[in-house]
């Protein structure tokens, strides 16, 4: 090749790389965090799969569509108003402004502060807000009205998940004080777990709790479920570190310790106690996970086994309390891998926080204060709201389906369709 030709060539390579990095933005963290988002989405199937094989056939589908509905009402709700009102302008520390309703303003130009574009921000904090919602399905499956699911969905996502969002990561007053929740402990699994726990009081047990058997219909749909979440997890909190540095590839590695530490306990406690349940080992994972989401980014991968395995005993011995106690039907036990799991984690983060924040075991024991205050005010807040939407809707349209249509399973009730037909 002539040499004028070869150097037009290099030219035209250089060119966009060069362009971006006069904007400010890093092509490696741009993508590294488009990826991580693509994971997160994967973990909304997960979630439904997961839920789906732990309930009985004739709600299979039902359960299922729960999730995938969400990906579609939630995402056009964050892009509408719900982004603006958790990362808008700052008001009073509660809430964000509507500038940027409609994603006004939300371009490709470079995010302050960080190396990659406002609409990359904007669409991996939109899966966060998809999948808070989904988890909070399995504390209603096989009884909850769809349409009356979708107003909750989209009401909870604007008037509990948005305002904590801010109060943590949107220059609200929890992030000022100095809350640390690296990858939504607090945003996303105590106000779900909390919030699932609220509407399973509102709308009821399923007919026949505590009475009929209502075994899980296909572990290997759950265990299905678990690896995509396992697998989408690592872009929840390695993508949090918002760039492909050194912070998310310790995330990374304090990921899979802090599930396989809570997996190994889960199966151990279950060993001694009946058998190794392969439902046990995945629900473990899960909560070690859950676990570990506040604490990823701060924490040391030594520091997760304890956060992984604690998380594990505590969730074990919650859902055997939550279901001897017969008051709540939490039907798969959102409250107690989730709520309860990540409460764990975010107290924990108080206490190993090593990396970028100190905790108590750094010489840091108010860090356990500020911890403690922003989960008492979630735990609050998160209860207090939803039971109110759950009431709300409950009073206007009914929130479960009629004692007929429960019987003879949500699937053809609901959605005329079923996954065994």
């Amino acid at each position: 090749m002539h040499p004028t030709w070869l150097l037009l060539a290099l030219t035209l390579l250089i060119a966009p790389a060069a362009a971006d990095a006069s904007s400010g933005i890093n092509a490696a963290d741009n993508a590294w965090v488009l990826i991580s988002a693509a994971l997160v989405l994967i973990m909304i199937p997960g979630v439904g799969f997961f839920y789906g094989g732990m309930v009985r056939k004739k709600n299979a589908i039902s359960t299922i569509i729960l999730s995938f509905a969400i990906m579609a009402i939630i995402s056009l709700q964050w892009i509408l108003f719900g982004y603006t009102l958790a990362f808008g302008h700052d008001i009073g520390g509660i809430i964000g402004g509507l500038e940027n309703i409609g994603l006004n303003g939300i371009g490709m130009e470079v995010r302050p502060g960080l190396t990659i574009p406002n609409l990359t921000f904007m669409i991996f904090q939109a899966m966060f807000a998809v999948i808070a919602v989904a988890l909070i399905t399995g504390s209603f499956v096989e009884r909850i009205k769809f349409s009356s699911f979708l107003i909750f969905s989209l009401a909870w996502a604007t008037l509990v998940y948005d305002p904590i969002a801010h109060w943590v990561w949107g220059g609200g007053w929890l992030g000022q004080m100095g809350a640390l929740d690296f990858a939504g402990g607090i945003v996303v699994h105590i106000s779900a777990g909390v919030s699932a726990m609220a509407v399973a009081w509102v709308i009821g047990a399923r007919k026949g709790f505590g009475t009929d058997p209502m075994e899980p219909h296909n572990i290997t749909t759950t265990v299905m479920g678990s690896a995509l979440l396992w697998f989408g997890w690592f872009g929840f909190n390695a993508g949090s570190a918002l760039a492909a540095n050194g912070v998310a590839a310790n995330a990374f590695a304090t990921t899979n310790t802090a599930a396989a530490a809570a997996a190994t306990t889960w199966m151990l406690l279950s060993w001694r106690h009946r058998a190794p349940s392969a439902l046990g080992m995945v629900t473990g994972a899960v909560a070690g996970l859950a676990a570990i989401t506040p604490a990823s980014g701060f924490v040391t991968p030594m520091a997760a086994i304890p956060i992984g395995a604690v998380a594990s005993v505590i969730s074990y011995y919650a859902i055997i309390i939550i279901r001897g106690s017969k008051k709540v039907d939490d039907s798969l036990d959102v409250l107690a891998c989730h709520g309860i799991g990540s409460t764990w984690g975010v107290f924990a983060t108080g206490i190993f926080a090593s990396i970028g924040a100190t905790g108590l075991i750094e010489g840091n024991p108010s860090q356990m204060a500020i911890q403690s205050l922003a989960i008492v005010v979630t735990w609050a807040y998160s209860f207090v709201v939803t039971f109110g939407i759950a009431r709300v809707i409950d009073a206007f349209m009914g929130l479960r389906v009629r004692d007929e249509e429960e019987a003879v399973g949500l699937d053809l009730s609901q959605h005329g369709e079923g996954a065994y037909l």
